[in-house]
């Protein structure tokens, strides 16, 4: 007997949450998350336990545009799409570039990729650092979260079941500032990461006066620590050793990985530690 499924595809933001604030139902952006998540063996349809609506289309959550010199970035962007969109951030260009392969890149949304709450989702490192917050809105009206209290482990957001995430915005960086995006794996693309880093730095007078990293992969969800960042504030570029040896040693202590099938803990603590301490030794860092 073939299974039942109740798809909803409205014209409008607002008639698709008017369905969610109804009905419990499961959210397809671009669905390269939910299609797996839901797999049933070759040949057989998913099996998706609730009604589907599809949000893809919304052109509500297409956007992206400045304001107050915030980037705002429409949940529902593909990949491909912000490639080509000129107000993006080079690192973030970077670290899409690594996502799977382009037929995925053309379907795959950020709001998708965030919701989805993956320890080794490709994008959260570098939106951690950036201190993302993200737009909720329901039939009650709007909400800001910031992206650490918005993902709460693995495939658990806080997320009432009449929202959607319809922006991610990236708070004003001055243009001094220096990301990168490191991501290890089997491959460059194609690949889901054994372990991703997030740096991110601003120097003035060849003095920290910020500095972020998060790290991806290693651990339920993002690890990041302000405390011991704000270890780092002040000091002098080029960093000492010992303030270097420091920093990966308090990290050492709060990195925890599993292991699983695409690597070893101990792999991954490794790659994790050595890539921060890549990050820091620079004698410089560009701004991007």
């Amino acid at each position: 007997m073939v299974e039942k499924i109740t798809a909803n595809r409205f014209e409008s933001l607002d008639e698709t949450l008017s369905q969610l604030n109804r009905e419990d139902c499961s959210i397809i952006a671009g669905g390269t998350d939910v299609m797996v998540l839901h797999k049933s063996r070759r040949g057989v349809p998913p099996k998706i336990p609730k009604p589907i609506v599809f949000i893809n289309h919304l052109s509500e959550l297409k956007q992206v545009y400045q304001h107050h010199k915030d980037l705002h970035i429409g949940a529902c962007c593909t990949y491909s799409e912000l490639l080509e969109n000129p107000l993006i951030p080079f690192a973030l260009k970077n670290a899409i570039k690594t996502i799977a392969a382009p037929a995925i890149r053309n379907r795959g949304t950020l709001g998708g990729n965030i919701c989805n709450a993956s320890p080794a989702g490709d994008m959260l490192p570098l939106l951690y650092v950036y201190n993302a917050k993200l737009l909720l809105r329901s039939v009650n009206g709007d909400r800001m979260v910031a992206i650490s209290d918005f993902i709460q482990g693995p495939r658990r957001v806080e997320r009432f079941h009449n929202e959607i995430v319809t922006e991610i915005i990236l708070p004003y960086v001055l243009e001094d500032s220096h990301v990168v995006f490191e991501k290890v794996g089997n491959r460059n693309a194609d690949a889901i990461a054994k372990v991703s880093f997030a740096g991110f730095v601003r120097i003035s007078k060849d003095r920290i006066d910020d500095i972020r990293f998060a790290f991806g992969a290693v651990g339920p969800t993002m690890v990041r620590s302000i405390d011991i960042e704000k270890k780092l504030v002040g000091k002098t570029i080029p960093l000492a050793e010992a303030d270097i040896a420091a920093i990966v040693a308090a990290f050492d202590k709060i990195i925890r990985p599993i292991d699983d099938q695409r690597s070893t803990a101990a792999y991954r603590k490794t790659v994790a530690l050595h890539l921060l301490r890549y990050f820091l030794s620079m004698k410089q860092y560009q701004p991007n």
